[in-house]
């Protein structure tokens, strides 16, 4: 093999296919890059077996095909130091040599051979949706996920692939984040009744990588992964195995009857400022509406308390509520801060609803309300 390229683009490339690179592992090939190149172009791919990543090359400089392997850690290293315009890299029997104007780095490389293939994207059945779509979905679901266990069922986002929609699903059993939008089936692609979980790691993986919001993407579910590609990068994950709870019965059947619209900027800040008095022991905060006003108070028995005013269009009964600052604190984060919610509650036991104008749902369940 011997290929030139320009150094900034073929970085960028090779750090989206080493993102999946392992730092240990038992099988020492997978610290590796796979470099396949033909006339047309190159591909560079990266696994560990559970996610793979394939990205499409082009403005390579082919003067002679082939496939290496490229040691994932010293590879990058050399792009990102290294500040020549354009590279040249060969390959033979013995490693490959990384040339520049004034440098070369000589690697030593593994059998590519021995190498796990990575799956291509070759499906008729698919669902398309935007870019800018795809990754609010993910940011707005991914925090509700079980942080702790993220190998089980809830350690993941639960995808619904309808005829004109997808939904996304998230909870840790104390929170439940929901989030549609309109997505075309190709194919007459759907999840139908299977239960459809993608981990955890794979979503935030796949909102750092596809970043073009003016590009589509295709995405297909399979008996046990998910195959998601844009016009120049393919991710493949497999699927998180378990029961996902019946999300849609934690929505009460009746409207809640305190509903009230709330702007998401002052409404932040306020549970920003009275978090400042929570402790590890005491994440709580309790919020009093009615009186025109909602109060925010917090109180960490090491740290002192808070006390923050909020005027708010509300004046029926007084409503005490209490909820741990860092769920309020995700969902609000991840909204435009030009906008508003809607805030629905039925009493201090019952969880607590937000909604937007956008089809974008979370539910939290309060805590215990402490004696003021």
């Amino acid at each position: 093999m011997k290929i030139t390229y320009e150094r900034e683009k073929f970085l960028q490339a090779f750090h989206h296919a080493a993102s999946v690179v392992p730092a240990r592992s038992p099988k020492p090939v997978l610290r590796n890059v796979r470099l396949d190149v033909s006339r047309e172009g190159g591909t560079l791919m990266g696994t560990d077996l559970e996610i793979g990543i394939r990205v499409e090359l082009s403005g390579l400089e082919v003067e002679e095909p082939g496939s290496v392997l490229l040691p994932a850690e010293q590879m990058m290293d050399i792009l990102r130091e290294n500040k020549d315009e354009r590279l040249t890299l060969t390959s033979d029997p013995s490693g490959v040599v990384v040339r520049g104007e004034r440098s070369v780095f000589r690697l030593r490389t593994d059998d590519v051979e021995s190498f796990p293939p990575v799956r291509s994207f070759q499906e008729q059945k698919y669902h398309e949706l935007p870019v800018s779509l795809f990754r609010q979905m993910i940011r707005r679901t991914v925090f509700a996920t079980d942080l702790e266990n993220p190998r089980y069922a809830l350690g993941g986002v639960l995808w619904e692939m309808l005829e004109d929609r997808a939904i996304a699903v998230a909870t840790d059993g104390r929170r439940l984040a929901k989030e549609e939008g309109p997505a075309r089936s190709i194919g007459g692609h759907t999840t139908g009744d299977a239960t459809v979980i993608v981990p955890l790691r794979a979503m935030q993986l796949m909102e750092r990588i596809f970043t073009d919001t003016d590009e589509y993407l295709q995405i297909a579910f399979r008996e046990n992964d998910v195959l998601v590609r844009s016009s120049r990068i393919t991710v493949y994950s497999l699927l998180v195995e378990g029961r996902f709870p019946r999300w849609r019965d934690v929505f009460p059947k009746t409207p809640y009857p305190v509903q009230l619209e709330l702007a998401v900027q002052p409404f932040y800040q306020a549970v920003r400022e009275a978090a400042i008095m929570t402790s590890q022991e005491h994440q709580g905060i309790r919020l009093t509406f009615g009186d025109g006003k909602v109060v925010l108070t917090a109180q960490g028995a090491d740290v002192g308390e808070s006390r923050i005013e909020l005027p708010i269009a509300y004046d029926g009964p007084e409503m005490p509520v209490a909820m741990n600052h860092r769920f309020l604190i995700d969902f609000l984060r991840v909204l435009d801060q030009e906008t508003t919610f809607r805030m629905e509650m039925k009493n201090s036991e019952s969880p607590v609803i937000f909604r937007t104008h956008e089809r974008y749902e979370y539910i939290v369940m309060p805590l215990a309300l402490q004696s003021s």
